[in-house]
């Protein structure tokens, strides 16, 4: 890979969609090796600020400029755009920039055959970033990244929809190793890779690239391995807030940043709570002994006693003024308290406990289209917390589906034991898709009535904005905080969880760790999430390779 010594600065960008305010004069500057992740819980605005650097939404105010002005940057989102009838060469080629190169580069040659006027200059241009963009020798690095991914070559000619969900992450991750671009623009680049993808992408951000990044990511292990500062969007403020240094830096310094604005509010609250106090003693000392002096029959006769009496009502008076001044003065310069979000308390509702046996795979086999599951012989009993694991596209997925009886077995047998009662989070987080309105889907799927679907979602940071707004049109991380609010509705005494870390934000991702560590019944849990699986304590881990389970070994 070439060097890259592009720099990308944006300037007070301020974005807002109708009256709502997104980003407000937020700064960043992203130089060659630097490592920028952004951080905010959900629907703060990270995907908002990533398409205004790309260039793809324009701020309301403020600037973004590249120096050089030619350097190239990159978006690549967290939902890709997937065309029908494009294959996944052509995919690769447009998520890279290619495409667009080469059809520049033809139009700017056919140009310069014709002479037309200015034509030399487009010429140069369009060539300069068409070998900036690595479209010279792309085919042979398309060859090589995809071996190295586990990409089939046969594959890169089939339609990008018919992939497996392993595949099309492979071919994500593919688009970002292949590209050439000066600065990356990475959203949730984490979401569907398994150890294997992850640890390359980790070797691609820290070792080989030498542009700058700015990473949008709530996966922990890989924020801590491969970023040199954080940029915190405020989801009060929408403002912006930089920390140098990796991300446990960030943590400690967001701590302690955190704990003085707390000590500073308090010693605020106690000092105008004692000026205040005092104030109000002291006036009422000053009318009192006002009252005291002009009393006509106050029952003391001795003149310089009757002014001494005065003067210290006065100098009581005086004393208030001095107080009112220095309450006026701590008020001028007042602390604000710090702000504190919504407050996620996630609980997973529980069912009275299932037979000792929850389910039971005999000589099971699954085919779907060219990919064969089993046989598989399994065995899962009451409170038993198992975690299935394996490479993408190894049939984790399809071994769950066989589990809880979302698709039939096609040889052997399938038993659900007795009073089981599933709760399920899939990976397309499909209870809530589909042009209904969120409320409509929530109260369908709970059987709470409106006015419980409305508070539950709330929970979940789900507010009236939320609720009327058709399921689609919701954010990947909104869509799965509805699913976590449906677990809290319903009593399940066995819970699925495919990738459920995916598109959550931090802040729910350690909600759903307390739940999970506080939940007695059986959990089948498939993630890549090292930080989860490191902090979830399961009793058997399951590996899945091919259609076969290679490992199934008590833990702990």
């Amino acid at each position: 890979m070439s060097s890259s010594f592009a720099s990308l600065v944006a300037r007070d960008i301020t974005k807002s969609f109708g009256p709502r305010v997104v980003l407000d004069r937020v700064s960043c500057t992203i130089g060659p090796l630097h490592r920028v992740g952004v951080v905010a819980p959900n629907g703060t605005g990270k995907s908002t600020l990533l398409k205004v650097l790309a260039g793809l939404d324009l701020p309301d105010s403020g600037t973004v400029t590249m120096t050089p002005p030619t350097a190239t940057v990159g978006y690549l989102p967290q939902e890709p755009e997937r065309r029908p009838g494009e294959t996944v060469r052509a995919y690769l080629a447009r998520r890279t920039g290619v495409a667009a190169a080469e059809l520049a580069l033809d139009t700017a040659s056919a140009a310069l055959a014709e002479q037309r006027s200015g034509a030399e200059d487009r010429y140069a241009d369009a060539l300069e970033r068409f070998l900036a963009l690595g479209a010279a020798d792309f085919d042979a690095r398309l060859g090589a990244v995809s071996a190295d991914l586990g990409l089939e070559t046969r594959v890169l000619d089939l339609e990008l929809t018919s992939l497996s969900g392993g595949q099309a992450a492979r071919a994500s991750l593919a688009a970002i190793v292949l590209a050439r671009f000066d600065v990356f623009l990475l959203d949730e680049p984490t979401n569907d890779l398994d150890f294997a993808g992850l640890e390359r992408l980790e070797r691609f951000l820290h070792d080989e690239l030498t542009g700058g990044a700015v990473i949008v990511s709530h996966d922990r292990a890989v924020l801590d391995r491969t970023i040199t500062s954080v940029l915190e969007l405020d989801e009060h403020s929408h403002s912006a807030s930089e920390y140098t240094g990796g991300w446990q830096a960030y943590l400690d310094e967001h701590a302690t940043a955190r704990r003085h604005a707390e000590e500073q509010y308090a010693e605020y609250r106690a000092q105008r709570g004692t000026l205040t106090d005092r104030a109000q003693r002291q006036r009422q000392w000053s009318v009192q002994g006002k009252a005291k002096a002009k009393a006509k029959k106050s029952g003391e006769t001795d003149k310089y006693i009757r002014e001494f009496k005065r003067n210290s009502s006065e100098h009581v008076a005086a004393k208030a003024k001095i107080t009112d001044r220095a309450l006026a003065r701590l008020e001028a310069n007042a602390v604000e308290k710090p702000w504190e979000g919504w407050d996620l308390r996630m609980e997973i509702a529980a069912a009275p406990r299932s037979g000792a046996v929850v389910a039971r795979l005999a000589g099971a086999i699954v085919r779907r289209g060219d990919f064969t599951l089993g046989p598989v012989d399994l065995q899962l009993e009451y409170g038993e917390r198992v975690a299935i694991v394996g490479a993408n596209g190894g049939g984790k997925t399809t071994l769950l589906d066989a589990i809880i009886g979302r698709r039939a077995v096609d040889a052997g047998e399938r038993w659900l034991g007795p009073g089981v009662i599933i709760g399920e989070l899939d990976q397309a987080r499909a209870a809530f898709s589909g042009d209904a309105p969120l409320l409509a889907r929530f109260e369908n799927a709970s059987g709470l009535v409106p006015s419980e679907a409305r508070s539950l979602l709330a929970k979940f940071g789900l507010g009236a904005e939320h609720v009327a707004r058709p399921a689609d049109s919701l954010s990947p991380g909104e869509r799965t905080r509805a699913s976590l609010a449906l677990l809290g509705a319903r009593g399940v005494n066995c819970l699925v969880l495919d990738e459920p870390t995916n598109h959550l934000d931090l802040p729910a991702i350690e909600q759903l760790e307390s739940a999970l560590e506080n939940y007695e019944g059986t959990l089948l849990l498939v993630t890549h999430d090292r930080a989860l699986l490191d902090a979830i304590a399961v009793t058997r881990r399951i590996e899945v390779d091919a259609g076969k389970i290679t490992a199934d070994v008590p833990v702990g």
